[in-house]
């Protein structure tokens, strides 16, 4: 008999088949909760971005200083979704989530009444640790509904994800016009407050996984991460080839491989490297880290690109505004494709729908460097993109919630959140290396420059799609430790306890 190692979980008492993990008939209060707990934390992604300068000036900093009020948010957050996924496993997933919205709440009122920069960087570090409501809220959509209506539920929240990072840099101007920057952290203040409303009612009655949290294992995860995310986000400004990048970027590999060590070893991983491995995840993660990259090089750049005076004989002269409205199709076709993914994937499998999705997003950042002339042209490549994000949040999202045990959801899901926040890193310092090498008489980047940017971030968009087609099955009767791992006690378990419909959304591999 095989033993797993996996965290068991405590079973709960038998309860009534109209019984859920939130009280009868309100699914949908709590469901709105989760979505608008997404939708705050999903807008301070770019939020500032397009106040920088502003911010620059009244705080009296300079370009690398105000930097740190997008670098120590990504950081944190980076830090802090897997960690808190682990946390929101054991000690309960909804209890953690309110813990993150009062984060984020925190965090908005110090950063708006900040007056230096100090100050501002605190706040968005606490806003940070919001970031824990991805995972743990796809994972509450996990304990809440049925199986067959997981996959709609995560592409809606998808979707808001989505919306909430397009709608932070298209609004931000506008709106800062008229409430000052300060007044656009007053924005998620209010919906975390909803958010934490309509949660803090629900008396959550989910089983949780037994064991502890190894803090050698989270303090080499969170030095690798800072390791690595400090350098690829200030390495434009201090300098590729400088002592304090190349330091940090071999701290990174050195506390790494410590990491793997530690995981590999441990009884109680953090995050269990087993299951990153089980069939289908390590493809949606692997694809998770390339389409970051080409997601949010594109968003980084985007509105630069369009601003580009007509003088250099390839920008548009866009304002602000402006770009923000080329932006919009994005947005309404992101919106619309992830409210429908419950629908497709009753056609479509997830491989499929992840695949397509690459390769739409291919062929729309390719559009963006042969096809450029005209706003239109823009426009329509801004809304293939915005088709194919939608589609690949969702189905990486949703072939790993389906492949993993239900007592490692909340860490499974935030592990990649995190490979795709490292993906955007590594996309947005891919793209700067390349539009920032190669300046004209003006100090503007060339039009081959942005050229071989969005060409390249379409090729990393393109091998996400063959990552998502490759293999992934194991053969029929296959063992492995992994496997060994994906297949918990607590199905056993359940089988006893759970009507058909329940015991079919806990089964540990989903059918890709």
């Amino acid at each position: 008999m095989t033993t797993s190692t996996a965290p068991r979980t405590v079973a709960a008492p038998r309860r009534a088949p109209e019984a859920s993990f939130f009280p009868p008939r309100r699914p949908g209060v709590a469901f709105a909760g989760i979505a608008l707990a997404f939708l705050s934390f999903a807008l301070l992604q770019n939020l500032l971005i397009p106040v920088l300068p502003v911010m620059q000036t009244e705080l009296r900093t300079d370009a690398a200083g105000i930097t740190w009020a997008l670098t120590a948010w990504l950081i944190t957050a980076a830090v802090a979704t897997p960690l808190l996924g682990k946390v929101g496993d054991l000690v309960g997933k909804r209890r953690t989530v309110l813990v993150s919205l009062v984060a984020i709440g925190l965090g908005s009122i110090v950063a708006a009444l900040a007056q230096d920069l100090t100050v501002l960087v605190v706040g968005r570090v606490l806003q940070g640790l919001g970031g824990a409501v991805f995972p743990l809220g796809f994972g509450l959509v996990r304990d809440l509904f049925p199986r067959e209506r997981v996959a709609g539920r995560i592409g809606a929240l998808s979707a808001i994800m989505g919306i909430g990072a397009g709608v932070g840099t298209v609004l931000a101007g506008p709106l800062s016009e008229l409430v000052g920057w300060r007044g656009l952290f007053l924005i998620p203040l209010a919906g975390v407050l909803v958010a934490g409303a309509l949660l803090v009612r629900d008396r959550t009655l989910e089983s949780r996984a037994t064991g502890r949290v190894n803090a050698l294992s989270a303090l080499l995860l969170s030095g690798w991460l800072v390791a690595l995310l400090t350098p690829l986000s200030t390495g434009s400004q201090l300098g590729w080839g400088s002592p304090f990048v190349l330091g940090l970027l071999g701290l990174a590999a050195v506390l790494f491989v410590g990491w793997l060590a530690v995981e590999l070893r441990s009884r109680e991983p953090l995050i269990d490297l087993r299951v990153m491995s089980l069939p289908g995840v390590w493809n949606a993660n692997l694809a998770s880290l390339l389409i970051g990259a080409a997601m949010f090089g594109v968003f980084a750049y985007f509105a630069r690109f369009v601003q580009t005076p007509t003088s250099t004989g390839y920008g548009l002269g866009a304002s602000v505004a402006e770009s923000g409205l080329l932006m919009l199709p994005m947005l309404v076709t992101m919106s619309g494709v992830g409210f429908l993914v419950g629908a497709i994937n009753r056609v479509v499998g997830l491989r499929v729908q992840l695949a397509v999705a690459a390769a739409l997003i291919a062929i729309s950042t390719a559009s963006l460097a042969l096809e450029h002339g005209a706003a239109w042209e823009l426009a329509a490549a801004a809304g293939v993109f915005g088709i194919g994000l939608g589609l690949a949040i969702a189905a990486t999202t949703s072939i790993v919630v389906q492949n993993v045990p239900a007592s490692q959801t909340g860490v499974a899901t935030g592990a990649n959140a995190n490979i795709r926040t490292i993906g955007s890193a590594l996309g947005t310092a891919l793209m700067t290396a390349i539009v920032t090498g190669s300046a004209d008489a003006a100090g503007l980047p060339t039009e081959v420059a942005y050229q071989t940017g969005f060409l390249v971030l379409a090729g990393l968009a393109l091998l996400a799609s063959v990552v998502a087609l490759l293999p992934s099955r194991r053969r029929a009767g296959a063992t492995s430790a992994g496997a060994d791992a994906a297949e918990p006690t607590e199905r056993a378990d359940e089988t006893a306890l759970e009507e058909a419909d329940e015991l079919a959304l806990a089964s540990a591999v989903a059918e890709a």
